[in-house]
C-alpha cells in the first residue's frame, strides 16, 4: 500500500535503512576493517574503529630486529636484512668456484645471472616450461629456473663455459654453420640442451620414440631426425627455427661419433 502525506513520509525515514543500504553499509564495513588490518587477521585494533594499533606494529619490528636479524647459527644460515633467511652458498660454475651469500629462495638461474653476470641463460616463462634457461649440472641437462642455488651441490656449466682454448664447442659451430638461430634468446638453452643430449645418446639412454628393441639394445643410441626432435622437445624456439636446429645436433653428432 503507498503512503502519501507528511505522516506516510515520516514514516518511511523512520522505518530503518533499506535491504540495499544495509549491504553497502556491510560491504563499507568489512572493506574498511580490511584495509585498515582489523579482525582477527590484522591484529590488535583500536575499539570502535577497525584500525591497526600502530604500538603492534611497533612491537613485531622490535620483535623482528632483536630476534632473528642478522642472527647466525654458526652453519652460515641466518636472516640478513629484510630480503629473508639467506645462506652461505658455493657454486662451481665453468670451472671457478664462487662463494656466495644468498637469499634461501634465489634460483640457480639468478643467481647466475644477477651474480656472477653470466647472462648466457635466458628467463623466459621462469616455470621451466620453455628450455631457456638450460644449464648443465652434473653433465645434466635442468631448468636453472626450477633449481635453487642452494640445493645445487655439483659443478654447473653455462653456455659461456662451453668453448675450449679458445675454440667453440662443435655445436656452436654447428649452430652458427646451420644458422640454427633467428632472435638467438633461446639459443644458449637449445645448445645446453643439445650438449647434453648428444651424451644422453652415447650412453644409451632411450627417448620415447625409441623403438622398443633399439631400447633394449646395449651401445649408443642411434640419433634419427625423430629422435633429435624428442629430446630436443623440452626447448621452445619461437621463431621456428627447428629445422636448422635440428640440422646443427645432427652434424654434431656425426663430428662427435667419428
Amino acid at each position: 500500500m503507498r503512503v502519501r502525506g507528511r505522516e506516510g513520509a515520516a514514516r518511511v525515514q523512520n522505518a530503518g535503512p533499506t535491504r540495499r543500504t544495509v549491504g553497502r553499509l556491510s560491504l563499507e564495513r568489512v572493506g574498511s576493517g580490511a584495509a585498515a588490518g582489523g579482525g582477527a587477521a590484522g591484529g590488535e585494533s583500536k575499539p570502535g574503529t577497525g584500525a591497526r594499533d600502530p604500538r603492534h606494529r611497533r612491537k613485531a619490528n622490535t620483535v623482528d630486529r632483536e630476534g632473528t636479524a642478522g642472527r647466525d647459527d654458526g652453519r652460515g644460515e641466518g636472516r640478513d636484512g629484510p630480503e629473508g633467511p639467506t645462506s652461505s652458498v658455493t657454486l662451481r660454475v665453468n670451472g671457478t668456484v664462487h662463494a656466495l651469500r644468498l637469499d634461501n629462495r634465489t634460483t640457480l638461474l639468478d643467481a647466475l645471472r644477477e651474480h656472477l653476470d653470466l647472462t648466457g641463460a635466458k628467463k623466459g616463462c621462469d616455470h621451466g616450461q620453455c628450455g631457456a634457461c638450460t644449464v648443465l649440472v652434473g653433465g645434466r641437462r635442468v631448468n636453472s629456473c626450477l633449481l635453487l642455488a642452494v640445493a645445487c651441490d655439483e659443478p654447473v656449466t653455462t653456455v659461456e663455459g662451453l668453448a675450449r682454448d679458445g675454440r667453440l664447442h662443435p655445436l656452436q659451430e654447428a649452430f652458427v654453420a646451420r644458422d640454427a638461430l633467428q632472435c638467438g634468446y633461446c639459443t644458449p638453452g637449445q645448445i645446453c640442451s643439445a650438449v647434453a643430449l648428444l651424451d644422453e645418446a652415447a650412453a644409451g639412454h632411450p627417448s620415447h620414440v625409441t623403438p622398443p628393441h633399439a631400447a633394449r639394445a646395449e651401445g649408443a643410441a642411434d640419433l634419427t631426425r625423430d629422435e633429435i626432435r624428442e629430446r630436443m622437445s623440452g626447448n621452445l624456439c619461437r621463431c621456428g627455427a627447428y629445422p636448422h636446429i635440428v640440422d646443427a645436433v645432427a652434424d654434431a653428432h656425426r663430428e662427435t661419433v667419428r
